[in-house]
């Protein structure tokens, strides 16, 4: 049995059960989230600690981007009881706009030690090119 010594902490977390800390398919909470560009790659890390990969819903519509997963409690057998609960459970859900600079038919999506990390290239047609310059000395003028 475990002994808590925190009451504060417990009426933080009974507030969040109440105020409606824990999410539902209905009204998700956020995650935390970090996203960078890695040359020709941007890059989003969503943390989800304990979340199974199957619980993990990934959808990209135009240029929205959608993440949802839910973690279940972790209680082992039906006959198990809670004594103890700080972890949040329920739905979890992020939405993130891309931009057009971006390649979403090739998102690459990895989830490793409780972070879900997505892999977005760049669009060909929003890297930097060189663009020659030709001279006049080659064409010819049409005349009418």
């Amino acid at each position: 049995m475990l002994m808590r010594t925190e009451s504060f902490r417990e009426l933080d977390r009974l507030s969040q059960q109440l105020l409606g800390g824990a999410g539902t398919w209905s009204r998700p909470s956020t995650m935390p989230m970090d996203a960078y560009r890695d040359g020709d790659v941007y890059v989003i890390a969503l943390d989800l600690p304990g979340v199974s990969p199957e619980a993990i819903d990934i959808d990209v519509e135009r240029n929205m981007l959608t993440v949802k997963a839910e973690r279940r409690p972790a209680t082992g057998s039906d006959d198990a009881r809670m004594d103890l609960s700080e972890r949040p459970l329920g739905v979890f859900s992020r939405r993130v706009v891309l931009a057009d600079t971006l390649d979403t038919a090739r998102i690459e999506a990895d989830y490793d030690a409780g972070v879900l990390t997505l892999r977005i290239p760049v669009a060909e047609r929003a890297k930097p090119r060189k663009i020659t310059v030709g001279t006049g000395a080659g064409r010819r003028e049409l005349r009418t």
